[in-house]
């Protein structure tokens, strides 16, 4: 945890990755993010790891730990009187109500803006949504694999030959669209800490998708077509690109200064002929010729081990790496070094490494804390709400709160 966000307090009435997400990030820089769940169904997703859809080896639920650690929970019934006047008691505490609840839920819930607003005039009300607040889709919901793969042009963006899209990694755009919200919190706090002035905070899966693939589509606008889509087989700069090695490895390139490069390059992997070959010479011969370099260059590669050219590459001015697997990265030194994945423990005890938020203030690594159990902090949050021990079992004897 860091300090940047102490004294912040964040209500939180949203389910899954994407908004949730947003709320983790906020609670990492410091932030006292309560996250309100029904008394008995909680989260969905948290589920999950029961119905087998997602692997949890010694009962980790990796999907309620990454987007909900550091946060505390409440259940609250908010369909009941009792339960929502509970909800607008935390959030008059509030500095920020997040949700991703859907137009016609926050209305009928009674927990939209004007709604909100009326008990905390200075609170910032955060919203994730699958595809804006204007518009034919703007009371649909939407998960990331529609609105952020498939309708923000990610999916083909990866399908350069017209094929079927790689298959989507879990909440790809979620956690990148609730970063994204995080980003958009702390903006609206600083400008009501000049200003006095609260804001509404809008993201959605498929702004996210548009700002990630801006260089494309802002190039395709221009162009008025969709820009030229080349394949590992025909890419325009043969040294920008990934070469696979005999033991099954791949190593990217990048030299983007190619000419800068390529003599070094050519010795490095002892092909001293293709320096002033006149198909390769430069850049320009090069990229008439690429598909010819480029199966050169992949006989070549194939022809050793990883390590042989790991040893090759070592001092070498260009960029270039190996390609990692997820389960790789828990051992790299980079990553270690610089506390990109942290460990905690979960509830049972069971202890696991999460994924830090990216920002780091002062050069100092995030010391995560874990996911909160369902309804585990609401006897707690009660209390700091005024209420009697006899009141709270008033409260869960008549279904308000878990």
């Amino acid at each position: 945890m860091t300090d940047i966000l102490t004294g912040i307090r964040v209500v939180e009435l949203a389910a899954w990755t994407f908004v949730p997400a947003a709320g983790a990030v906020l609670a990492d820089w410091g932030a006292d993010v309560i996250k309100v769940e029904h008394p008995e169904t909680g989260d969905p997703q948290r589920g999950l790891i029961s119905s087998g859809l997602v692997p949890g080896a010694g009962g980790v639920n990796h999907f309620i730990e990454l987007p909900n650690r550091g946060k505390r929970s409440i259940g609250l019934d908010t369909s009941t009187p009792e339960g929502l006047e509970l909800l607008m008691k935390l959030i008059e505490t509030a500095d920020v109500f997040l949700t991703n609840l859907l137009p016609d839920s926050r209305q009928r819930m009674g927990v939209d803006v004007e709604q909100v607003r009326a008990r905390n005039p200075r609170i910032i009300y955060a919203r994730g949504h699958g595809y804006g607040t204007k518009g034919d889709l703007a009371n649909q919901g939407g998960f990331d694999a529609a609105a952020y793969w498939a309708r923000g042009g990610i999916a083909n963006a990866y399908a350069p030959d017209g094929g079927y899209p790689p298959f989507q990694r879990a909440a790809f755009g979620d956690i990148y669209g609730g970063f994204a919200i995080a980003s958009g919190i702390v903006g609206a706090l600083f400008k009501r800490e000049r200003t006095g002035d609260s804001s509404v905070v809008d993201v959605s899966l498929l702004s996210s998708a548009v700002w990630q693939l801006s260089p494309d589509i802002v190039g395709a606008g221009v162009a008025g077509a969709d820009l030229p889509m080349f394949t590992l087989d025909d890419a325009p700069n043969p040294v920008a690109n990934l070469y696979k090695t005999r033991d099954g490895r791949f190593i990217q390139f990048v030299l983007l200064q190619a000419d800068r490069f390529w003599a070094d390059f050519c010795k490095r992997v002892d092909r001293p002929d293709l320096i002033d070959d006149e198909r390769y010479a430069n850049a320009v011969v090069r990229y008439e010729n690429r598909i010819a370099c480029i199966s050169e260059l992949r006989r070549t590669f194939e022809s050793q081990d990883l390590a042989h050219w790991e040893e090759a590459f070592v001092g070498f001015d260009g960029v270039w790496d190996v390609v990692r697997t997820a389960h790789e990265l828990h051992t790299d030194p980079q990553v270690l070094a610089n506390g990109y994945l942290p460990r905690t423990r979960d509830a049972k005890g069971n202890e696991f490494a999460l994924a830090a938020s990216p920002v780091q203030f002062d050069e100092s690594p995030l010391d995560l804390r874990r996911a909160p159990g369902h309804g585990e902090h609401t006897d707690e949050l009660m209390a700091e709400l005024g209420y009697s021990e006899d009141e709270l079992i008033e409260f869960k004897v008549n279904g308000a709160v878990l």
